[in-house]
């Protein structure tokens, strides 16, 4: 491992820490959360759920993203790095940069497509059955019918795919970082 200086116990405890928070948190959410919760109300609670969680969902994650990237960077500086420690450093960059889309930009105009869809729906009596596949002759007929709503429906479904891609890229990151890290921790 190229160092400068060793870190001391407590900057590796705290690396780990945070690199495990992030791996649980984004398990959390984006695998289990989601599937319990629609199973046990109703598709517009569920989506003001969602609404509410994923903000501070994506700004922990960018803070810890941040902290993860910054103990990796002060202990291995660039001049140093193998070519396995380059990959670590930028898996750790890319995690940043995917949750600080979703949290800047794909997050707020999910959540504004989302309230303008919720809307619509409500005003034609749908969105208080439990579970997606309820009614969906309803809202198919819906969204032929009225365009505002189809135009909510393509926008919010083009910016939830490229925000779980987001989720899935940053989460696929931080899984190879922890098992990068636990099968090097002599040397975190």
């Amino acid at each position: 491992m190229a160092t400068e200086g060793d870190p001391t116990d407590l900057v590796k405890v705290l690396h780990l820490l945070v690199l495990s928070f992030s791996w649980g948190m984004q398990v959390w959410v984006s695998f289990i959360s989601g599937f319990a919760l629609i199973k046990q109300v109703s598709l517009h609670t569920f989506g003001l759920v969602q609404s509410k969680l994923f903000p501070i969902y994506f700004y922990c994650l960018v803070g810890s993203s941040v902290v993860n990237l910054s103990v990796y960077a002060v202990y291995h500086p660039r001049e140093l790095l193998d070519w396995h420690e380059s990959v670590q450093m930028i898996l750790y960059f890319v995690v940043l940069v995917t949750a600080g889309l979703n949290a800047q930009w794909f997050g707020p105009v999910i959540n504004e497509v989302l309230l303008q869809k919720m809307e619509v729906e409500k005003e034609h009596g749908l969105g208080n059955q439990i579970g997606f596949g309820s009614q969906k002759e309803a809202y198919d007929k819906l969204q032929v019918q009225d365009t505002k709503y189809k135009a909510c429906r393509s926008k919010f479904g083009r910016y939830h795919g490229l925000s779980s891609l987001c989720n899935l890229i940053g989460f696929m990151c931080t899984t190879t970082n922890l098992i990068y890290t636990a099968l090097n921790l002599s040397t975190v």
